[in-house]
């Protein structure tokens, strides 16, 4: 180990929220099954393709 080296702070900090506690404070539950994640029509909404589109051109540019 350098002499020199940046020391990292201690983890966690007084500003490190761990991720339960975020997600408890948030409302977020556990999946509880794929089936509720699931958009059939996500890929044949017009939005979609506009904005797969629109950023297909934007990279291209």
């Amino acid at each position: 180990m350098s002499s020199n080296a940046e020391q990292m702070p201690e983890w966690p900090t007084a500003e490190h929220v761990p991720a339960e506690e975020l997600a408890r404070r948030q409302g977020v539950r556990p999946v509880a099954s794929v089936d509720g994640l699931a958009r059939p029509d996500l890929f044949e909404s017009d939005d979609f393709l506009a904005d797969l589109y629109a950023s297909r051109r934007a990279g291209a540019a």
